[in-house]
């Protein structure tokens, strides 16, 4: 597949399926053996299963949920995507009852793709500042 095929993927991928609550089309732009690296998480996010499972919690706690790709870059097999996520936390987050306030989080993805499937995700995205954005930790001054 090519990088431009691959960046289109990523894009099925964002509007349809996280956008668009299609998460069942994970199970065929994810590769079985996929897993997401993220330093939120104690263990990596695995297959199209876990990662349903992973945007569906997301999904739970803030239902009107959207992502913007701000820029997307790809070269041989890896994507690289900075994006902006928004949305209202009105379901609980790890504990975190909902709290109605608007949430802007900001996350890097780089992506691995095998033979036109995502196969490996890193993610860093700004935990702290959503957490400061839900009231749960102090912002810093």
């Amino acid at each position: 597949m090519s990088t431009e095929n691959n960046k289109a993927l990523i894009r099925r991928v964002n509007e349809e399926a996280i956008n668009g609550g299609n998460l069942a089309l994970l199970d065929e732009l994810v590769g079985s053996d996929y897993v997401e690296h993220d330093p939120n998480y104690p263990q990596p996010v695995r297959g199209a299963e876990g990662l349903k499972q992973y945007f569906q919690t997301f999904r739970s706690a803030f239902p009107d949920l959207h992502f913007t790709i701000e820029d997307i870059i790809g070269e041989g097999d890896t994507v690289a995507v900075r994006q902006t996520g928004r949305g209202t936390h009105q379901g609980e987050l790890f504990g975190i009852p909902p709290t109605g306030k608007q949430l802007t989080v900001t996350a890097m993805h780089f992506h691995r793709f095998v033979n036109g499937k995502v196969v490996e995700s890193w993610v860093n995205s700004d935990s702290m500042g959503m957490l400061q954005q839900l009231g749960v930790i102090p912002a810093m001054s």
